[in-house]
């Protein structure tokens, strides 16, 4: 199915160097919110206690935070966990709790204040050691993962569509991230994950372009590195489309239907997607340009002559 038909290629390469400020801003505009505002970090990374509580009739959540703000516990993020009778208290790591005993204090004002009695399903506590680590092994997989790419774009492509693809990978993490620090979502392994699986759909987008960029060069043997570029990004157009609308259907439906505690990984994807895309045509194929790619880097290298071997024969 195409979406698209165009008789002549569209011209992305005009707009590549209003493309790469604007991305140059906002990856600056990212980083200095790193810096004043830094990372909203979930449980999973500052340490905490999770609460699961059964309720017997669906669970009146304001009330429950009101509750919980009168028992000393203001900070707790409370939230449906499943059903309407499952509910989900998160209390970051406070120094002034005794942990042993904090899952029998939230029951026990609950159950104080509410007419039915309500039960402690489970009850997990993360230590601030294991959320440390967790910030570690989480940086450390972002930090292999690019540079595997790196290698592998090298070893199949060119030196200077590698350095395309890493510098749209790291366009693309550093604005996801920025999206959560301005807005102080709550960062946590899902959104971590998020941001693993955004760098793998991105990289297939940027290998994609690619390939039919060194399928046009070539193809094309008289055109110019900027019409060849624009050639090999129209002709994957309709495949980027209907990739990146069936990807985003099944996303709204995780950000709307999915429940608390996977919106994050639909607000990170969704965000990331878009930028991916863009990234692949004015962050990766741009910079491959401006470092000088030509289309004698995208020929084949030429047959090995063995010793002897009557070359005009083969001719």
């Amino acid at each position: 199915m195409r979406i698209f038909s165009f008789s002549q290629p569209l011209g992305f390469m005009r707009l590549k160097w209003p493309a790469i400020a604007l991305s140059v801003l906002l990856i600056l505009g990212s980083l200095l919110s790193f810096a004043t505002k830094g990372i909203n970090w979930g449980l999973d990374f500052t340490g905490g206690t999770v609460i699961e509580i059964g309720f017997v009739q669906p669970a009146d959540l304001p009330a429950v935070r009101q509750t919980l703000t009168s028992a000393g516990y203001g900070d707790a993020v409370v939230q449906l966990f499943g059903t309407s009778r499952d509910v989900l208290i998160r209390i970051p790591l406070r120094t002034d709790v005794d942990q042993s005993t904090l899952g029998d204090n939230v029951i026990k004002a609950l159950n104080a204040s509410l007419t039915e009695p309500v039960t402690m399903r489970r009850i997990e506590f993360v230590g601030p050691s294991v959320g440390e680590e967790l910030k570690e092994d989480g940086g450390l997989a972002m930090l292999v993962a690019l540079i595997g790419i790196l290698l592998y774009v090298t070893m199949r492509f060119e030196w200077r569509l590698s350095v395309g693809a890493v510098m749209a990978l790291f366009h693309d993490v550093t604005l996801t991230m920025g999206l959560f620090s301005v807005l102080q979502l709550e960062f946590d392994l899902t959104v971590l994950a998020a941001i693993l699986a955004l760098i793998g759909y991105s990289i297939n987008d940027t290998i994609v372009v690619f390939d039919r960029i060194r399928e046009s060069f070539r193809k094309l043997r008289d055109t110019s590195v900027d019409d060849t570029i624009n050639d090999a990004i129209t002709s994957t157009l309709n495949r980027t489309v209907i990739t990146s609308l069936t990807t985003v259907l099944v996303l709204v439906v995780l950000f709307y239907m999915g429940g608390a505690l996977i919106h994050g990984f639909a607000t990170a994807l969704l965000f990331g997607i878009a930028i991916g895309t863009y990234s692949s045509i004015y962050v990766a194929s741009a910079i491959a340009e401006i470092l000088g790619i030509s289309r004698e880097d995208m020929l084949p290298p030429p047959p090995i002559e063995k010793e002897g071997e009557n070359t005009d024969a083969l001719l």
